[in-house]
Formats: C-alpha cells, structure tokens, sequence
C-alpha cells in the first residue's frame, strides 16, 4: 500500500486561501460575491418586493364593493343596561338615552339587543330590536315600539 493510494480524508484535502489575490481565482471578494442590495447598510427588503417590477398586487385590477362608508351603524343598547338606569313604568328614548349618557351619539339610529335580563315594566322606543329583546321586553311586561 502506498500513500497516495489511500483515500483523501477531510485532514489531507487543501485548506482554501481565500484573498490572496486575482491569480488564484479567489481574490477580491473572497467568494463572498459582488455587494448587491443586500450587502448595504440597513438594506431591509420587505417580502412583497418584487426586484423594482410592478408588483402583483397593482397589476390586477380593483374589484368589488365596501359598504363601510354608507353602512348603516347603530348606537347599541342592552336589556342589562335598562334596567340598571330606569325605574318600573319609565319611556325609554334615544333622547332620554342620550341626555343620561347610556350612549354617546345616536348615529343612525339605536338597537336594543337582548344582552342581561329585565325585571321592569318599561316602554322602550327605538330604531331597531333583536327579536329576543322584543320577547323578554314583553315579559316583563313592557312595550316595544320602533321609530
């Protein structure tokens, strides 16, 4: 057996001499590659970044509707909430409501939604119900009417 016919191992392969100049192949940039766009100080390129081409998300055209703007919102009111602030036998009205601030602004109208239980006997006027308020107003004994 001689010692060149042995299998190189990972101790006899040649160690690579990087930077040491243009004759070996391996100069300059040390096989690190030219400085692109992300070898620049505080270069953060975001994941929807497409090399400066148009991005996808402006080649497609807009499509579709939002109703945000023109929805109707309303000013929500619990059952919880009534029972709290009125006595048995009180109107309760988006003005009533609004001068003892239960509510903030009247938007578009008030909803009364069934959210707690009501012991009183109250007559509650407003724009909108949930039809399980209607039926635990009428319960307790009280009315509803809408607007």
């Amino acid at each position: 057996m001689r010692l060149e016919s042995l299998p190189k191992t990972k101790e006899l392969k040649n160690v690579k001499r990087v930077g040491r100049g243009p004759g070996s192949g391996m100069g300059k940039t040390s096989t690190h590659g030219e400085n692109g766009q992300k070898a620049r100080s505080g270069a953060s390129i975001s994941a929807w970044f497409q090399g400066g081409q148009s991005p996808l998300y402006r080649r497609i055209p807009k499509r579709g509707f939002k109703n945000t703007r023109f929805a109707t919102k309303y000013a929500v009111i619990n059952l919880s909430d009534l029972d709290k602030y009125f006595k048995d036998g009180d109107v309760v009205t988006p003005e009533i409501l609004k001068e003892r601030g239960i509510i903030k602004k009247q938007l578009d109208g008030v909803k009364v939604l069934a959210n707690g239980t009501l012991t009183k006997k109250l007559t509650v006027k407003a724009d909108r119900f949930s039809s399980v308020a209607v039926t635990k107003i009428e319960n307790a004994g009280g009315k509803t009417e809408v607007i």
